[in-house]
């Protein structure tokens, strides 16, 4: 199927076929009014083993989604939820290029806690999928605390018009587009093209023809963002990479954080990330272009973010 449609189209033609009825907050993707950033840190002692990572990985979650309103939030009783992870890379979890499994696992957890019918978890890897899905974890975290994962079918991409500034149509999953709620969760990483890839870089994963946002990143991620409009962003910085992303290799280029950042507004949350991998956000092309664009504020600090310290 090759018709054009706009994201809230598609919504809206979906609903008319079925009988169904959007709400206006469905149509527009108006943020809620209530706290619009959080950052959860961890500065008790820090993890000897792989569970006690998981541990605190999902504390710094689950306090996260807390001090933002709680899931329930964003997501009511019957919504069809899709989490958008990294899992662009055959790498495991130590090395920190895809995102952390236990924070997908936690908010696939509160999801289906907060009434969500179905919550499903996929991405487009750049590498072979089986491998990427099994070799980050994520896979069988998220099946594991009840999701659907899904592999995306390259057959399934429908070109849609996004109405952007440079990229006016591009293929996107369409069961990502029609799912009630959209959550963005990547990892915070550097990435050799585009300075860094943090929340809007990570819906390059919800398209096919991904070389054409190479002519311009700034602007087609802010193209792709406007687009899709996630219902809730986090940014895992549990982990980063400093150095030769996106798929890195070496554990030398990983820092510990054991931070993460919650929020709203998905120009915000790149810029605080910005910060976690050492750059300022002025440095990074996708950040000022959201800003210009309206799409959020670089400027993070002027939100108020609240910080929840956990030990």
């Amino acid at each position: 199927m090759h018709a054009k449609s706009t994201r809230r189209e598609f919504l809206w033609q979906s609903a008319v076929a079925t009988g169904g009825l959007l709400l206006p907050a469905q149509l527009s993707w108006a943020a809620p009014s209530e706290t619009k950033m959080v950052i959860t840190k961890w500065t008790g002692p820090s993890p000897q083993s792989p569970t006690e990572f998981a541990k605190i990985a999902t504390q710094l979650t689950e306090q996260a989604v807390a001090a933002l309103g709680g899931m329930s939030r964003f997501v009511k009783r019957g919504d069809v939820v899709w989490i958008k992870p990294n899992i662009g890379w055959d790498r495991t979890p130590e090395l920190g290029a895809n995102t952390n499994p236990d924070v997908v696992a936690t908010l696939v957890r509160l999801c289906l806690d907060a009434g969500a019918k179905v919550v499903k978890v996929g991405d487009n890897p750049c590498d072979l999928p089986q491998k990427a899905y099994a070799s980050s974890g994520i896979a069988d975290a998220a099946r594991k605390a009840g999701a659907q994962v899904v592999f995306l079918d390259r057959d399934r991409f429908r070109e849609m018009d996004i109405k952007g500034e440079r990229v006016k149509t591009i293929p996107v999953y369409p069961e990502i587009v029609e799912s009630d709620v959209v959550i963005n969760v990547p990892i915070a990483k550097h990435h050799v093209l585009a300075t860094a890839t943090l929340c809007m870089k990570n819906y390059m994963g919800v398209i096919e023809n991904r070389r054409v946002f190479h002519q311009d990143i700034p602007t087609c991620l802010a193209d792709i963002t406007r687009f899709m409009r996630p219902s809730l962003c986090l940014l895992d910085c549990t982990r980063v990479m400093l150095a030769h992303g996106p798929k890195g290799g070496n554990i030398e280029d990983v820092a510990v954080r054991l931070t993460l950042a919650a929020g709203t507004d998905i120009v915000a949350l790149d810029a605080f990330g910005a910060e976690m991998l050492g750059r300022k956000p002025s440095d990074i092309g996708s950040i000022v272009k959201g800003h210009q664009v309206g799409l959020g504020t670089m400027d993070y600090r002027s939100l108020q973010p609240k910080e929840i310290t956990l030990s």
